[in-house]
């Protein structure tokens, strides 16, 4: 299992660890922005470093004076943004691939090559014309 989204602390422990109350968690998580896991009788809370990385940023955009929809929009504009930079990657890698398949499969010509021949001129200084 990764040890990031592993859930382990209870509600003291991560309050304590992102410098906060646990009453703020527990708003946090009725607002949307954390969402903890639970145990099997889903009476205690169990947070991960990524919930604990997610309080801290949390508290940061707080810090700047966003209130906590501006937070939670933010928040969700963030994931937005790494998924597509995920995305972007992976078509970049395939189009690297594809291209690369391409040239070695039908011997493509680079376009800084060219053909020259030797002692003809192109057809139009051609002086019969």
């Amino acid at each position: 299992m990764d040890f990031e989204t592993q859930a382990v602390y209870v509600i003291s422990v991560a309050a304590e660890l992102a410098g906060m109350h646990p009453q703020t968690l527990r708003i946090y998580e009725r607002r949307g922005l954390v969402q903890p896991a639970r145990t099997a009788g889903g009476k205690q809370r169990r947070y991960s470093n990524a919930d604990i990385a997610q309080l801290l940023r949390i508290s940061q955009l707080a810090e700047i004076g966003m209130n906590l929809e501006g937070i939670r929009q933010v928040m969700a504009l963030e994931i937005e943004v790494a998924e597509l930079k995920k995305e972007v990657k992976t078509l970049q890698h395939q189009l690297a691939q594809s291209t690369a398949d391409t040239a070695t499969r039908f011997g493509l010509v680079p376009l800084r090559q060219s053909v020259t021949v030797f002692g003809s001129r192109p057809s139009i200084f051609n002086k019969d014309r």
